[in-house]
């Protein structure tokens, strides 16, 4: 099993909290983002796929994840689509994002909002890691 990219629930009082790592910034945005969908328990149908382009740009890689990861529920709240493919191009604090998907079949739980409580990306063994929050 590659263990060189990935996420983890850790156990929280009131929200969730999820640990991801991966060895480049866009891998950590990507594993963020699957991390995210699977505390939602969201499954996808089958059926025709789906392509959006999210172009942020932000003061810092922090605020990044957060805009990435909001946008990510936004449009699965809007439009009812989640996303299990990722193509992201990070350059200093601005992304470019293509992402592909399938409109949500089930998801059993709510996320209200990415926080930035605690939030920090830093340089590890693994490349970069960070712990991020979510109010539920």
């Amino acid at each position: 099993m590659d263990t060189s990219a990935g996420f983890r629930e850790i156990e929280h009082t009131a929200d969730w909290e999820l640990h991801v790592w991966a060895p480049d910034l866009p891998g950590l945005f990507e594993q963020a983002a699957r991390g995210m969908y699977a505390l939602l328990k969201t499954g996808l149908q089958p059926g025709p796929r789906q392509v959006r382009k999210i172009e942020l740009s932000t003061a810092d890689r922090e605020h990044l994840l957060v805009s990435f990861l909001s946008e990510l529920l936004w449009i699965g709240e809007k439009e009812g689509l989640a996303f299990d493919r990722f193509l992201l191009e990070v350059q200093g604090n601005s992304l470019i994002a293509s992402v592909e998907g399938t409109p949500i079949g089930h998801q059993s739980k709510e996320i209200k909002a990415v926080t930035y409580h605690n939030l920090a990306i830093h340089r590890s063994d693994r490349g970069l890691e960070v712990n991020i929050v979510f109010d539920v």
